[in-house]
């Protein structure tokens, strides 16, 4: 998924001298195609993650539509103050990448692992989280934010590499993208990021159950109006996402529910990482097989 990132970002930069990245001094080797294309609209903040935020505001502000790429936490949580009060707020075109959703870090331990950064993100009104599950989500959700900059958060996984050839095209904030489809079945699986295989896991052991199983890769505060809808129509609905459980995915379809009708006339599942893995270190193999989502 980082290599598809910038990739895609250089081939938009050839057609858009409006696009900058800046990196906090990390992202080598993948960032390169970028710097040496563009080296006037590639700057390296160093290890200075506020300042770095300030900066693509600036920019931003002046026209351009900044990407800001780091490792999982330290573009969000670092500078929190600064993404919520200068870019949020401003509604600003900044795009926030951030690298190793979840567990990706395993090894450099809990600093590094992307455990709550649904919760601080989905608590900004203006910004999109876009969590891609594939590489055909990714260039969709790229698409969309080339056409449309605006305060975003893109989350990528470090190693994920799918094709999934049955993504929509087109997507925008708020699309589900089908994965199965069963018409009579009013049970669901919802999944977002870099949980394909769980959610493959998990269906295997229910193959005597049909699930209908979707994925939403662009979401946030201000796209929860028109998902009641669509989950009306089911009555069971397990959600799946690599984030601990309080202020994740599965929050954000529990409060969609609770906010339209009473839960109790659905049955609703949130699989999610359990916070008991902070602290530890492991691959992320390792990690996930003890406290992913199951």
């Amino acid at each position: 998924m980082r290599n598809l990132f910038i990739d895609t970002l250089v081939k938009e930069a050839r057609l858009n001298k409006k696009i900058v990245l800046i990196v906090g001094d990390l992202g080598f080797n993948v960032v390169e195609p970028f710097k040496k294309e563009f080296p006037k609209r590639f700057f390296n903040a160093g290890v200075s993650e506020q300042s770095m935020i300030g900066i693509a505001s600036g920019l931003s502000m002046n026209g351009f539509h900044v990407f800001v790429y780091s490792i999982a936490n330290f573009p969000t949580f670092r500078c929190a103050e600064q993404i919520r009060n200068d870019i949020d707020y401003h509604n600003l075109p900044v795009t926030i990448v951030s690298v190793g959703s979840g567990l990706g870090y395993g090894n450099l331990g809990y600093t590094h692992h992307g455990l709550q950064d649904y919760a601080l993100m989905r608590s900004f009104p203006n910004t999109i989280i876009c969590s891609p599950s594939d590489n055909y989500e990714l260039k969709n959700s790229l698409k969309y934010l080339f056409k449309k900059p605006q305060p975003s958060y893109l989350r990528l996984d470090k190693s994920l590499d799918l094709n999934l050839k049955n993504s929509k095209n087109n997507l925008i904030p708020g699309d589900w993208n089908s994965r199965d489809k069963h018409k009579n079945s009013k049970k669901l699986v919802l999944s977002t990021g870099s949980t394909y295989n769980d959610c493959k896991n998990f269906l295997k052991k229910k193959k005597n159950s049909l699930y209908n199983w979707y994925s939403i890769p662009m979401w946030g505060m201000k796209i929860k109006s028109n998902q009641f809808k669509k989950l009306s129509a089911f009555n069971e609905i397990i959600t799946f996402e690599n984030h601990i459980q309080d202020g994740g995915f599965g929050s954000w379809i529990n409060e969609i529910l609770s906010v339209n009708i009473s839960r109790k006339k659905f049955f609703v599942q949130n699989k999610f990482i359990n916070s008991n893995v902070i602290g530890k270190v492991g691959s992320e193999k390792f990690l996930n097989k003890l406290y992913g989502p199951k």
